[in-house]
């Protein structure tokens, strides 16, 4: 009688993947259907905050939140879990190109185990002068091993399959309106850019995984500022991964690259090796953390 009662209880728990959050409401999509449950009280505590991307098993029957299971990765802003890749969108108009937001979101995204790759949107906006300093800036962040993309390039779509992307980026970078660009029938709500401000409302108001081009893809709030302070100076550091090139050039094993004598990277930044901005604004992060 234990045995079958078990098996009632075994058959009643589903397994899935948390789709979207809506309060304290989690969308779960266990294949067939998509079934709304509530987190058990364990998890608040246990500390634990369920978050979209994670894979669950449910009590079906009473649509509850039983299990997480261990995640891949997570991001903090956007929430989000088990993504394997970020398509980081940047603005080069209204708002204005950031390389230090860039880079920001770069080492957070490095730090996290997720694949970054970038893409420049609204370039149809700018002027040829500007999209010669724009490409200045692709080149050499391909150069280094980022697949760098602007927005109207097909492969865009091709990226997408197999993966959980995050689409991050700045408010008013055009992060929805370019998934309605990948699939008009997304019709994802888009906003105005503040004159006064330089950036965009939060158009998105919740993290949602959709189905787009045989993968996952996520639409997040927009970042408003991040930072390093639970970083390590040398995770900081890490997150340049073209500074490891030139390890072997430094005099100390584990140079930071800041004050200490013959370092590679000082002397590659020095001879336009490594972008300025990049180095610049590795010192600045090591100091505002």
């Amino acid at each position: 009688m234990i045995i079958l009662i078990l098996m009632i209880m075994v058959k009643m728990n589903k397994t899935g993947r948390i789709i979207k959050q809506l309060s304290n409401d989690y969308f779960v999509d266990i294949g067939n259907e998509v079934v709304v449950c509530k987190p058990r009280g364990k998890f608040r505590n246990l500390g634990i905050t369920p978050l979209v991307g994670d894979f669950v098993t449910i009590d079906y029957e009473n649509c509850y939140l039983l299990e997480i299971e261990k995640r891949k990765n997570e991001l903090i802003r956007p929430s989000i879990a088990n993504v394997t890749q970020a398509l980081i969108v940047n603005s080069v108009e209204i708002p204005e190109f950031s390389s230090n937001l860039l880079d920001k979101l770069l080492v957070t995204i490095e730090y996290n185990h997720v694949k970054p790759i970038i893409c420049f949107t609204k370039l149809d906006l700018v002027s040829e002068k500007v999209k010669e300093e724009i490409k200045k800036y692709q080149e050499y962040y391909r150069k280094i091993g980022y697949s760098v993309y602007n927005n109207d390039d097909p492969k865009l779509k091709e990226i997408l399959k197999d993966n959980v992307t995050v689409f991050a980026g700045q408010s008013g970078a055009g992060k929805s309106t370019l998934l309605n660009m990948l699939d008009s029938s997304l019709d994802l709500k888009t906003g105005e850019v503040s004159q006064a401000l330089g950036r965009g409302k939060h158009t998105t108001r919740h993290v949602e995984l959709i189905p787009l081009y045989g993968g996952l893809v996520a639409d997040t709030p927009g970042f408003s500022a991040l930072d390093f302070k639970d970083y390590e100076d040398t995770a900081i550091r890490d997150g340049f991964i073209e500074f490891s090139h030139y390890n072997e050039f430094c005099k100390y094993r584990d140079c930071m690259h800041q004050q200490e004598e013959e370092c590679g990277v000082k002397e590659a930044y020095k001879s336009g090796e490594i972008l300025p901005s990049r180095y610049e604004n590795y010192l600045k992060f090591l100091e505002k953390r």
